[in-house]
């Protein structure tokens, strides 16, 4: 029991600092769209776009490495490794740094922006600060002291935060002075990078470890390889559609084609703090037992937070997206209900076992796969049924087919049955008690209150929503607190320490 408390006390903080990030970009996007012209706001939205696109080439996949290798060995081994894949990702950023100052005129051209080639110039340094900070999640994941995670991420992206937005505001500035915010921001981020990533090797002799920068790069460029391929089927929907079927349409898919935020960060969190353990329980051939329970106890409890959540958005879509976006973008709705679809199976966390077990380079050639499968499928889509809805159906029954074949492939190397991995039964009656209290709730506001507003509606719809799941749960022997309930004793712990 104590494990599981101690697995969901170091998810909630892992989910804190994923908060911490998404916060960021959502307060500084609201802000910029409206101090800077739609020139500059292009231009900066631009630089963002070049350097996540590229970061995934430069950084080799090295990040996720330190959640795989650091289990393996001791830890004065693990902290000869940690500053040898800092050493490398540093290298690695001061490439990307030069290559973005002398490159920058021909990425302008490329995206038929000039003022595009000025501000990489200015924001060139970036790379080479903000690289080595990286793989903080894998360190402090491997060592149980996810707190630290959230502690970083909220002091640097507060810092953040604070150096690009203030001289927007307070001088008036322009996006040149948001840049070298980051800039003078991720200085300050490297050095308390470099200090964080000591700390768990505080008082401890480093002993040289016998892991090659072969043996890191040959399970670490499958995942760069993956990704890229991941960036190509994200971008066939939007190539098709754009092309195809026009501005207008695309804008609406563009609003409403996205899972929810929220339901990337639970998985997310749980896959940080699962990849060490498995990778640790693999290493030391640990029974299959051991590895099976921990996988359907997590599926379970992600499923318990994400299944009623994504039910209520589902009942609910076209009032969040005329909230969002206005009533022009009503028909995103559409798109919102299909791509939520995925978040059905996404709680198959299937990459920490994946990757524990090494078998990166399956997971690399199965999104090649995947990535032609969307370019050629959806070409025949416009073509002959030229629908935008039947590309975003396509879409979302792809990432369902990748989820389902590395489920059984991870079965198969385990020798155990697909049925054996999944709690079916329970999943059933979460999925069933969220659509039967959903319908009920959103029948009975519509029937009582059939002239609010989407606001005033999506709130009494919540509020119903949250009351009667709760006060039904225990008709469908369901415990909603099952997730929640390991993490306020751990939080209590932490008070009363």
């Amino acid at each position: 029991m104590q494990k599981e408390i101690s697995n969901s006390g170091q998810a909630f903080w892992v989910v804190l600092a994923s908060l911490s990030s998404f916060g960021l970009s959502l307060i500084s996007a609201a802000i910029f769209s409206r101090y800077f012209d739609k020139s500059d706001y292009g231009t900066y939205r631009q630089i963002l776009f070049v350097y996540n696109t590229l970061l995934i080439i430069f950084t080799a996949g090295l990040p996720h490495v330190f959640s795989y290798f650091l289990p393996r060995y001791s830890l004065e081994q693990g902290k000869d490794i940690v500053w040898k894949i800092s050493r490398g990702l540093f290298l690695s950023g001061l490439i990307f740094s030069i290559f973005l100052f002398f490159f920058s005129t021909l990425i302008g051209e490329l995206l038929k922006n000039p003022e595009l080639s000025k501000g990489l110039k200015y924001f060139s340094p970036v790379p080479m600060l903000l690289l080595p900070t990286l793989g903080i999640e894998g360190i402090f994941s491997t060592y149980r002291k996810t707190f630290f995670i959230a502690l970083y991420n909220v002091l640097t992206r507060t810092l953040m935060l604070f150096f690009i937005i203030l001289p927007v505001i307070l001088f008036e500035g322009t996006y040149i002075h948001a840049i070298l915010g980051w800039v003078l921001a991720s200085f300050i981020s490297f050095i308390i990078a470099l200090y964080f990533k000591s700390l768990p090797f505080k008082n401890v002799k480093a002993i040289k470890a016998d892991l090659t920068y072969e043996s890191i790069f040959s399970y670490s460029i499958p995942l760069v390889v993956a990704s890229i391929a991941g960036i190509a089927i994200k971008s066939a929907d939007q190539f098709y559609i754009s092309r195809f079927f026009g501005p207008e349409v695309f804008a609406e898919f563009s609003n409403g084609f996205m899972e929810l935020p929220l339901v990337g960060m639970i998985t997310g969190a749980a896959s940080t703090v699962l990849l060490p353990i498995f990778s640790k329980l693999i290493h030391n051939k640990a029974e299959i037992i051991n590895i099976t329970e921990l996988w359907k106890n997590t599926l379970l409890k992600s499923a318990t937070l994400i299944y009623p959540m994504v039910i209520f958005f589902i009942y609910n879509s076209e009032n969040v997206v005329i909230i969002l976006y206005s009533s022009t973008y009503e028909n995103s709705a559409i798109y919102f209900n299909i791509a939520m679809f995925l978040n059905f199976f996404n709680i198959i966390i299937f990459s920490p076992l994946l990757f524990a077990m090494g078998k990166t380079k399956f997971y690399s050639n199965l999104h090649l796969f995947i990535a032609f499968l969307a370019w050629t499928g959806e070409y025949i889509i416009v073509t002959q049924f030229k629908s935008p809805i039947a590309i975003a159906i396509y879409s979302v029954i792809l990432g369902i087919s990748k989820i389902i074949i590395c489920f059984k492939y991870v079965s198969f190397i385990l020798n155990v049955n697909i049925l054996d991995l999944i709690p079916v039964r329970n999943l059933s009656i979460l999925l069933i008690h969220s659509i039967f209290v959903g319908g009920f709730i959103k029948i009975s506001v519509s029937q009582l209150v059939p002239q609010s507003t989407n606001f005033v509606s999506l709130v009494i719809n919540l509020l119903g929503f949250l009351i009667m799941i709760i006060i039904t749960a225990n008709f469908f022997r369901i415990d909603y607190f099952l997730a929640l309930r390991p993490l306020l004793k751990f939080k209590s712990s932490l008070i009363y320490k």
